[in-house]
């Protein structure tokens, strides 16, 4: 007699967690996302698709060994750093048998951070780490990696500039990649892909009205604003907040650049913190005002 696999074996949990933290890089919680950004990487840069999943693991088995909580350790909330990392250690650092040892010390390292952040800042209006540990990290990494090279000449036009600026999230540069990824979007949240588009198309439009047109054809001017879109894309009856950050994440990024640093996902971060931190201080007023009354 045949047993059947229960849905809650470990096998099935790894898998699903695993994926949460794909579908994460893109704040949303989906499986099926997961599968489909897993997939744009195997297409587009599949020797970095062994580091992604790397830095993945560490941090979803280091959460599971310091006893982290399992919903969160399902959701996702511990890999995706990892995720990012590890993509971005494959792409920017040679071959050697100390990479792969770098990527689980670093996806070890950012589900610890990360942990701890959550800890520190439980209610919902708190400031959230998003990327944080990735973008931390990364500056320090970058500083023992070689030169970055020169930014290329942009081989796309316009229209693949929406699908690469989506890639690019995920350090993509492949417009089919974007393509799979906005896919999964769709399939997790319609509405957060309709926001991710016009975050991308806004980023896009600022760039070449700032005379970057290279920039935002490689699609290096398109993803941050997506991502702030979608931090705040839920506040469905307030769609001035994901506005305000895609705003504030275009005007944010040219600084970072300013400053010498490399731009990966922190005017996104940035951005999102100060429409969270407006949010509060905008309560607190009336809170106030409401008591003197």
């Amino acid at each position: 007699m045949q047993t059947s696999i229960s849905s809650s074996s470990p096998c099935h949990d790894w898998a699903e967690a695993v994926l949460n933290g794909f579908s994460q890089v893109l704040l949303q919680r989906s499986p099926a996302c997961g599968l489909f950004c897993l997939l744009a990487i195997l297409i587009s840069a599949p020797s970095s698709l062994g580091g992604a999943l790397l830095g993945a693991v560490a941090g979803l088995l280091t959460a599971q060994r310091r006893g982290y909580a399992k919903p969160e350790r399902q959701s996702g909330v511990y890999s995706y750093n990892g995720v990012l990392l590890g993509l971005l250690i494959c792409y920017r650092f040679e071959w050697s048998p100390l990479l792969p040892l770098l990527i689980i010390a670093c996806g070890g390292l950012s589900a610890m951070l990360m942990h701890a952040w959550v800890r520190r800042a439980p209610r919902p209006s708190c400031l959230k780490a998003y990327t944080a540990p990735f973008v931390l990290f990364s500056w320090v990494l970058l500083t023992f990696a070689e030169p970055s090279p020169s930014v290329q000449l942009a081989n796309s036009n316009l229209i693949q500039a929406l699908p690469v600026s989506l890639g690019q999230v995920f350090l993509l540069d492949h417009p089919l990649a974007g393509v799979l990824i906005g896919v999964g979007l769709l399939i997790a949240n319609r509405t957060a892909a309709l926001w991710a588009a016009l975050g991308c198309l806004s980023g896009i439009a600022f760039a070449l009205w700032q005379q970057e047109s290279n920039l935002a054809l490689l699609g290096l001017s398109g993803y941050n604003p997506a991502l702030a879109a979608l931090a705040f894309s839920h506040a469905r009856y307030r769609p001035w907040l994901p506005g305000i950050a895609i705003m504030l994440a275009m005007l944010l990024q040219p600084g970072f650049s300013g400053l010498g640093l490399a731009t990966l996902t922190a005017p996104f971060i940035l951005a999102c913190w100060l429409v969270q931190a407006s949010g509060r201080l905008l309560q607190q007023s009336i809170s106030d005002q409401r008591l003197r009354s």
